[in-house]
């Protein structure tokens, strides 16, 4: 195809971004119009070239204002400005706001749209400093100009505003409800820009996550990403916004999914170092490595994730946990908790508080913990919440050595994990189950719990849970030659197919270093020299 205006015009009258950015930069040096420059720059964003974007976007504003079209002067620079303060780079964005007042004002227009437009950021900042009150007028405003100039997407956003404020006011079900309708017209109305969507699942998403309503964060993540396939080239979900469907994907079990998702927020992290989401990806990268067991990857980004402004808790004290630095752990857990204000923070941090506390021993902490927790929970229903403290209250009532109060809590938990569903949290409350039928004396339901966690642990790639099922079960399978552990053992099954340090790496979702450590373990704890060396002992002891 010819690369003129008139074809990229089509392909973006066909939604096909990708062909129409492509042609449109074909085509960057012919005559092009301020209509076609807005294109370009909404076909570029949506296609996740951003700078390129910025550029067609700051021609079409000048070309705009040249011929003197207040309103399509007003719009590109709107667009403008809240694509670059939703990517961290808010001096810039207050630039082009402020342009557009200037555009407004240059022309003694006192009554517009764009009057009801800016009132969104405004009510937005006021949200962000927690100034309820006047998000909430603010935002009523905006919806007031929507309705009186018939614009889509200004409703859009002032009841995307106005939902985000009602839930941190405490109307959730309202809130939720009103940011619902949004999601339900940017994905189905076709008078909606398309630059909306990915803006208000993030806010929705966020907002689910804020009072963990996992429910609805899968539903509108699987609509969305059914929108998204009949737009060819897309790129809807950026920041902050990727890292929280890698948590979501996480919680419901599609490790390898989250992992992508993770790799995609750094890449896009990278880009843009000053996005505040560098620090939530990588420590979500911490999250699967450490519960993958590589714990020195973990570690790294974990401290990678710090050193960008976010604090890596409570995973950091769940991986020092995990290295028995109890203590360690325990203050690092204890810290996060103090300077912790927001109740959906400390409700974060609570469950991993629990366990630390009982593994120090400290069983009133813990308890006090879990209290707090069932406190929290206890206002709206959610699920995910409602799990976790009654899985801390169960975890406790067994600490104190009362598994009969401990039973019905736990089975609570794991019913409400598994309708999430949750799976690793489920496989985590059935080895509790376990163990305080254990201590009933009903040995027979503990092993089939116990069966039952590791399964699931194992066909997640959880390692140390299933190493610590082995453990407490003492299984009576003769024990991995020459001491190895399980994941030796999977590592040498791998050297013994042929496969690189790389391969197995990207197969166990290990890094290459963590691999090479394994061998050379194998290696020394084998006596053995050699790959080829460790591929005989592996056939010689029936491993392969």
């Amino acid at each position: 195809m010819t690369a003129t205006p008139e074809a990229a015009r089509t392909e973006y009258a066909q939604h096909r971004w990708g062909a129409a950015r492509d042609l449109f930069t074909a085509a960057a040096s012919a005559d092009l119009t301020a209509v076609d420059l807005e294109r370009w720059g909404l076909a570029a964003f949506l296609t996740g070239h951003d700078d390129e974007s910025d550029t067609a976007r700051e021609r079409a504003h000048h070309a705009y204002a040249r011929a003197g079209d207040v309103d399509g002067a007003c719009r590109v620079a709107y667009w403008l400005a809240l694509a670059l303060t939703l990517r961290g780079e808010p001096a810039r964005g207050g630039g082009w706001f402020g342009r557009v007042r200037s555009v407004l004002d240059g022309h003694s227009v006192t009554d517009s749209v764009w009057t009801g437009f800016l009132l969104v950021p405004r009510a937005m900042a006021a949200f962000f400093g927690n100034d309820l009150p006047t998000s909430l007028a603010l935002s009523e405003q905006a919806i007031a100009y929507a309705g009186r100039f018939g614009d889509p997407d200004l409703a859009v956003l002032a009841h995307n505003a106005h939902g985000q404020a009602l839930v941190g006011s405490g109307a959730v079900e309202a809130g939720l409800s009103e940011l619902d309708e949004v999601m339900v017209r940017v994905t189905t109305a076709e008078d909606v820009s398309p630059q909306l969507v990915g803006l208000v699942y993030c806010a929705v998403i966020n907002t689910c996550r804020d009072v963990f309503d996992v429910r609805r964060s899968r539903e509108w993540t699987n609509a969305l990403s059914r929108w998204c396939a009949a737009q060819p080239d897309l790129v809807p979900y950026r920041g902050q916004c990727t890292v929280h469907r890698a948590e979501i994907l996480q919680l419901t079990g599609s490790w390898p999914d989250a992992d992508a998702e993770v790799a995609r927020a750094c890449a896009q992290a990278e880009a843009l170092s000053h996005d505040p989401a560098t620090g939530m990806a990588l420590y979500q990268r911490g999250e699967l490595l450490r519960l993958r067991g590589d714990l020195v990857a973990a570690e790294a980004a974990y401290r990678a994730a710090i050193r960008v402004g976010h604090d890596p808790q409570p995973g950091f004290a769940l991986l020092r946990l995990a290295e028995r630095r109890t203590g360690t752990a325990l203050a690092a857990i204890r810290r996060a908790l103090d300077e912790a204000s927001r109740p959906s923070l400390r409700a974060r941090l609570l469950p991993a508080y629990v366990e630390i506390a009982l593994a120090a021993g400290d069983v009133e902490a813990a308890l006090r913990a879990a209290e707090e927790l069932v406190d929290v929970s206890g206002p709206r229903s959610a699920p995910l919440l409602d799990a976790a403290a009654q899985q801390a209250i169960g975890a406790v009532r067994l600490a104190e050595g009362d598994p009969a109060a401990a039973l019905p809590c736990l089975r609570r938990a794991r019913s409400l994990a598994q309708a999430i569903p949750a799976p690793y949290d489920a496989a985590r409350c059935r080895t509790l189950i376990a163990l305080a039928c254990r201590a009933l004396g009903d040995h027979e339901s503990a092993e089939l719990e116990f069966g039952a966690a590791r399964w699931i642990f194992e066909q997640l790639g959880a390692v140390p849970e299933v190493e610590r099922m082995d453990s407490l079960t003492r299984r009576s399978e003769p024990p991995a030659p020459g001491r190895l552990t399980l994941r030796e053992v999977e590592v040498l099954r791998a050297v013994a197919t042929g496969a690189t340090n790389r391969a197995i790496a990207e197969a166990m979702f290990l890094s290459e270093k963590t691999v090479a450590r394994h061998v050379a373990n194998i290696f020394t704890k084998l006596d053995l020299s050699s790959r080829a060396a460790a591929t005989a002992f592996a056939y010689e002891h029936r491993l392969v």
